[in-house]
């Protein structure tokens, strides 16, 4: 099987939060409160988290990833561009809706990422085959710690 260069993966989840609240939990800063050892930094001092233009970091197994915030519609959704040197890029599209019942959001998820280098490949590949698993896992994540 030859892996992908490139994969577009879209999924949701459900958060029991109203879309302003939920969109939130999608921030720089907002995703400490689910997501284990999540500790952004801001390269320009200050903590922007929704603000088109603004750059953060992440660490994740050595790697530094690079996010800068291309949209942000309150209530609405959030998209990233994300680089991870001699790895990947892409975006991050976060989207919001009201959920038909009551006070609960649908969250849409998609990923567009491409190996920069042949050798990502086979990461890229098993990123996509374990997409609804994270997604499920983010699910579980939020409800746990938003006491739903």
């Amino acid at each position: 099987m030859i892996e992908p260069a490139r994969v577009r993966l879209t999924g949701t989840l459900s958060v029991g939060l109203p879309p302003a609240e939920t969109l939130q939990l999608f921030t720089a800063t907002g995703e400490r409160r689910w997501v284990e050892g999540w500790d952004p930094g801001f390269p320009a001092g200050s903590e922007e988290d929704g603000e088109p233009g603004s750059v953060f970091t992440s660490a994740h197994g050595g790697q530094i990833t690079v996010w800068v915030v291309m949209r942000s519609e309150l209530g609405k959704g959030i998209s990233y561009a994300s680089i991870r040197q001699g790895e990947r890029a892409g975006t991050l599209a976060i989207d919001c809706a009201a959920a038909a019942a009551g006070v609960a959001t649908t969250v849409t998820v998609t990923w567009d990422m491409t190996s920069l280098v042949p050798e990502d490949r086979p990461g890229l590949a098993a990123f996509a085959a374990g997409y609804p698993a994270m997604l499920a896992g983010w699910e579980r994540a939020i409800a746990a710690a938003i006491g739903g």
